[in-house]
């Protein structure tokens, strides 16, 4: 079968490639086209229409400055599905972009599907009636979204999460070798929250002398950008070594998304800090209906880490919030929380039940 796959962002082309490797295990004739990165390019046959660092744009604001490029994209996207007959289009997150695509591509008589299902929960609520008429399978990976979309009579298929079978199970080794304990900054995976995010988490380098932060760099994300939010500060970057430098650090600085339960995963204690476009972030204060930002708060179902946002992510915070991380107390509490929270999830192996409802549709 021809399988046609969207996806966004980093955290979405991980996802995908897993998924599709697992398709390719079940269907021996399966054939991919997609938009995504170089984990999904990395699959032999597949064939990438678009990497996902072209496409990605933070924020309300942000949106609205290359709608002429996004509605480019949308074009270009709908005239290759025609061309491409795929017999399944397989949706990651990405809502903005997926759910005009799946409108789309309903209408034109294609199988629709849905993995990783876009934070409906959290704000625009209203997009699942459009899912319900645009998407003819769900597929869910955190526990809280099946009785979501049962109160909007919408049967959907929990999978579990995907990052327990990414993570679990696996050595991993720093090629960077350094003698101080490592404070790892994970500061997002598109270039506009990292110029807009890391420049805070590198105000206070220089109050912990004792430690060595490293930052988790992306291959998509140029060097320079790194370094000249770096300057003089003596600071390390690391590029697509994510797992690996969490499995060292002693404690993490990250921007609110899926780096949350990742470092939760390996259980590194985390403070987590957004900082938006004015406009943007005062928009979704007013959208968004959940009282966290941090994926391992909303699981939690309360505040287990501590979440800096706007104005509060400034030096002074941070410094007396890493301080408290670091104390053995705090460390250790969090840690507990942790492992709680993760008992939620359960055992995964999302990719696998994934691919057989997709194969099997």
């Amino acid at each position: 079968m021809k399988y046609y796959l969207i996806a966004g962002e980093a955290s979405g082309d991980l996802h995908g490639a897993n998924l599709m490797k697992a398709i390719a295990k079940k269907d021996a004739s399966a054939s991919f086209r997609f938009w995504g990165g170089d984990k999904m390019n990395a699959l032999e046959g597949s064939v990438q229409v678009e990497h996902y660092k072209n496409t990605a744009f933070m924020g309300f604001v942000e949106v609205l400055k290359h709608l002429p490029t996004i509605f480019r994209f949308i074009k270009k996207c709908k005239e290759d599905i025609l061309a491409y007959q795929p017999d399944t289009i397989i949706f990651i997150d990405y809502p903005g972009f997926n759910l005009r695509i799946a409108k789309f591509a309903k209408l034109a008589g294609f199988k629709t599907i849905y993995y990783i299902s876009p934070q409906v929960w959290a704000w625009k609520e209203s997009r699942v009636k459009k899912i319900k008429q645009y998407i003819d399978k769900m597929l869910v990976i955190l526990p809280f979204e099946k009785p979501f979309y049962d109160k909007w009579n919408y049967a959907v298929d929990y999978v579990g999460h995907p990052l327990l079978d990414e993570i679990s199970n696996q050595e991993y080794h720093l090629s960077l070798r350094v003698d101080k304990p490592i404070i790892a900054l994970l500061p997002g995976s598109r270039k506009q929250e990292i110029k807009t995010i890391l420049p805070s988490f590198l105000s206070i380098v220089s109050k912990f002398p004792a430690y060595q932060f490293v930052i988790a760099g992306l291959d998509h994300i140029d060097a320079n950008i790194y370094q000249e939010l770096i300057q003089d500060k003596e600071v390390l970057v690391v590029k697509n070594e994510t797992y690996e430098l969490l499995s060292k650090s002693a404690a993490a600085l990250v921007a609110s998304g899926t780096a949350t339960l990742e470092c939760a995963i390996f259980g590194v204690p985390m403070l987590v800090g957004y900082r938006g476009n004015f406009l943007s972030y005062h928009m979704g204060k007013y959208l968004i209906k959940v009282p966290y930002i941090a994926l391992v708060n909303i699981l939690a179902e309360r505040k287990i880490v501590p979440e800096l946002i706007q104005n509060d992510l400034n030096p002074q915070n941070l410094e007396a919030n890493l301080k408290d991380i670091l104390s053995e107390i705090t460390n250790k509490e969090m840690k507990a929380n942790f492992k709680q929270m993760l008992e939620v999830l359960g055992n995964s192996g999302a990719s696998e039940k994934a691919a057989e409802i997709i194969v099997k549709s």
